[in-house]
Parts: C-alpha cells; structure tokens; sequence
C-alpha cells in the first residue's frame, strides 16, 4: 500500500530548515560568542543551585549571573563576597569558569577534542584558530596543546610556591593551604582577581613571598600566547622578533615601569593606602598595584583611599590592558602601540607607518581606529547611564566602568551598591570587553558584503 506524505509536515520541514539556516553561526566569531554565552548560562545555573551558597537557599538570579559573568570573562567583579557568601561547592564551580574562560571557551572545547577524539573538523579548527589568532588552521592542535603546557606549567608552579608559604608563614593546614594556593594560582594566571579574602590581597601587601610571584603569573598571562611561544622559540634573538612580539614586550615594560612610579610616587604619602608602610613595601604595593591594574583585579591596598588622580592614570592603564590573544583584557598594548606610531608619523608628514623596521599595513590602521573608536563610545555612554541612576561621582563610575569593560576586577566599593540595570550593564560590559567590540560586531553580522566599485576621493578639512 502506497502511503501519502502530508503536505503541511513537509513545508514544515522545510521551513524549519530555513530557520536554521537563516540563524545559524556563519562567521567564527559568531561562534565564540554563542560558546562564552553558553558558559555564562550554565554557570549562572550552577550557582543558582542551594548548594552554591554558604548558607543554602541558593543566589538570586542577578547574583548567580553577575559571579558567572565575571568569572568566565575573567574579570573578577563581585557583588557578594567570594569567600563568604559562596559555598565550596560554589567557589569550585567559580574556578572551573576562570579556568574555562581564561583557556577560552572554543579552545577549551576543541582541546577536549584533542585529548580524546585526536582529531578536528574544519568548523573547530576555524574557531579555535579564530580565538587563539593562530597563524592558520593546521597548527591549531599544536597551538592549543603549546596553551595547555604553559597553562599548566604556571599555574602549578605558582601554586606550590603559594601552598608552601601559606603553610610556612601563616600556619595554613595542607588541605587549606593547597586549596588557596590552586585558586589564587589559576585566578593569577587568567588575570582573573578573584581572591579567597574578603579583603582581596591586602593582608599580604608586605609580603614579597605572596605578591612577586603574583604579579610573574599575571605578567606572564598578560603577555599573551603568541608572544610566550616566540619568546619560547627565540628568547635569545630579539632582532628576529615578530612586530607583534616586540611591540607587547617593550610597551608592557614601559607601562609596567610608568605605572609603578606613577602610582608609588602619588600614593607615597597617603596614611590610607602607602603611607603607612615601610620604603621598601611603599615599593612593593605601588608595583603590584601597577601590574595588577593590567587587568588582573587583585589589590594589596585600600582602592577606595587612593587619590582620584591615582584612579584615572589606573583607567589609562587598565584601558590599555596586556597582550592580544592572552588572559589579560583592554584594548590591547599592541592597539595603543599601533596609535602611537600612527599619531608619530602623520605629525613627521610621513606617509607610511614603520615599526621595527616594518611597513604597517593599512588595514591595521582601520582597526587599530575602529576598536578604539567603539571602545570609548561603549565606556562613555554607560558612564553616562551609570550617573543617571547612581549617586556616585563620575570619578567612581568611570573607574567601574573601565574597570569591567577592561574585564580588570578592580572597584571603588560601589558594584554592591549599584542598582540591577546598573549590574546588568556592568554585565554587559564584561561580555563585550572580554570578546573585544570588533569581534562582537562581526558575529551580530549576519553576512559579508565586500564592496565591489570604489567612488572618487575627495578630502575634506580636518582640523
């Protein structure tokens, strides 16, 4: 017996492919967005669970989605205290976000693929290459085993070193003292700023032996993958160094070098952050302050106290943030470098931009403009919104503002305090920051147009 194929199923059929089809993810940053939003959610999920929190009841939905925000965009706001309101349920399930979101979520999905199928379809090794910025698809497995080994080589040396002094210095039980060393560890190397301590690191703002090896895990994250792999490769031949390589490493040391003298120098005198310690941990603090402040989110003093001028020379810090395709956020030193040179070389009257002893290219220029461009549209107009309905000072609110979209970490004390829109926008900022406005751009694109016919120039007056 012959049986009939109802029309309306098969239409059905074919209009649910269309769907499909219509909204599927074509562009690879389209997928890396989806994947940081699906671990946002899951881990939202998680926390919201009653055993997620200290005292059971599980956290509220605003609660649970800012924490899990923060986390996987390794950030390190908070609008409950870590050690406190989060159970150790909660706070193992906070790490395994750091650690996912640090790694990045397509790299860390297509490393376990790695790991157990041993091989890669063409869509994972697009992803992956497209958030690790690998040079092309067939060196992705080599580029994510290469992340895996550093990764782990930091954050298990810091660890032991911060278990050995947890149970040397300050009597730290083994299980105690393993516990924070692997937390802080793996939150020092994502550039995560999440800390075990209501009072965030300031109990050690003395201790060499706790912020220097810190601040190494940060600076070594901040720098970037491509950068560590050909520091790895060629440590003793910097003339062989890549644009890219030799513009992270010199700009960060400047930075780094600026910002402690800049942040020591006005913080000298003040009783409520330097002022109260001895010369040598003055030292101490203002260089911690001043590579934490590259997006990582821990603080050894007070950031409330500290001079509003010493908040917006932190702004331009942590604005800048570390190295492309790392841990650390901001807009990139390489961005800013690019901006320099660019700035330099229209006020000689040249008209090529050399680096190194390298022509630009003028794509570069477009980008470098564009990411900038948006960056400060997005800082400002929620800055904007933020004084609409806050009480609180523009210096305050511009720092919070910079501070997520930085996915830095660091606070004035008022993210509590801000209202939910205010939070949801903070949350926002986060997602944006940590996936760079030019990359969310492209996957809210639904297709490419490439422009086929050029008009006539024409200039007009600048200036």
């Amino acid at each position: 017996m012959r049986v009939e194929v109802p029309v309306v199923p098969r239409a059905l059929a074919a209009g649910y492919a269309r769907v499909i089809r219509r909204f599927a993810p074509r562009h690879p940053a389209q997928v890396i967005v989806l994947g940081f939003a699906a671990a946002v959610a899951v881990g939202t999920g998680l926390l919201m669970l009653p055993a997620a929190k200290a005292n059971g009841g599980g956290a509220s939905p605003l609660e649970a989605l800012f924490t899990a925000t923060s986390a996987v965009c390794v950030t390190g706001l908070i609008t409950v205290d870590t050690p406190v309101f989060w159970s150790g349920f909660g706070q193992v399930v906070i790490l395994v976000l750091i650690q996912i979101g640090g790694f990045g979520v397509m790299s860390f999905g297509t490393l376990l693929g790695v790991l157990t199928a041993r091989r890669l379809g063409l869509k994972s090794r697009i992803s992956a290459a497209a958030e690790t910025k690998s040079s092309g698809f067939g060196d992705v497995r080599r580029v994510l085993l290469g992340v895996l080994l550093i990764s782990v080589i930091v954050e298990a040396a810091l660890a032991l070193i911060l278990t050995v002094r947890f149970m040397a210095g300050y009597g730290y039980a083994l299980g105690d003292a393993v516990w924070h060393g692997v937390f802080h560890s793996i939150s020092s190397f994502n550039n995560a700023g999440f800390a075990l301590y209501s009072d965030s690191l300031m109990r050690f703002v003395g201790d060499p032996w706790i912020c220097l090896p810190i601040a190494a895990a940060v600076i070594i994250g901040g720098l970037g993958f491509p950068v560590l792999f050909e520091l790895g490769r060629q440590y003793r031949r910097p003339i062989h160094w890549s644009m890219n390589t030799k513009l992270v490493v010199v700009g960060s040391g400047i930075l780094l070098a600026g910002g402690t003298v800049f942040l020591t120098a006005l913080e000298w005198a003040n009783p409520a952050t330097l002022g109260g310690l001895h010369p040598a941990e003055r030292m101490l603090a203002g260089f911690f302050q001043s590579v934490i402040t590259r997006t990582a989110g821990f603080n050894s003093i007070d950031i409330a106290q500290m001079n509003p001028v010493s908040w917006l020379g932190m702004d331009i810090l942590m604005f800048i943030g570390g190295g492309p395709a790392g841990t650390a956020g901001g807009l990139k030193v390489t961005t800013f470098a690019v901006l320099f040179f660019i700035l330099s070389t229209e006020l000689q009257g040249g008209t090529a931009v050399n680096i190194f002893g390298k022509r630009l290219s003028r794509a570069v220029h477009r980008q470098a403009i564009t990411v900038v461009l948006l960056a400060i549209a997005l800082v400002t107009g929620s800055t904007m919104f933020l004084m609409l309905i806050t009480d609180f000072g523009q210096e305050r609110i511009l720092f919070e503002v910079i501070s997520a979209f930085a996915t830095v970490g660091l606070s004035t004390g008022i993210t509590a305090a801000i209202p939910p829109a205010g939070q949801l926008v903070l949350i926002l900022l986060m997602f944006v920051g940590r996936l760079g406005p030019v990359t969310l751009g492209a996957a809210l694109a639904l297709r490419e147009r490439p422009t086929l016919y050029e008009y006539p120039k024409e200039r007009p007056l600048i200036g």
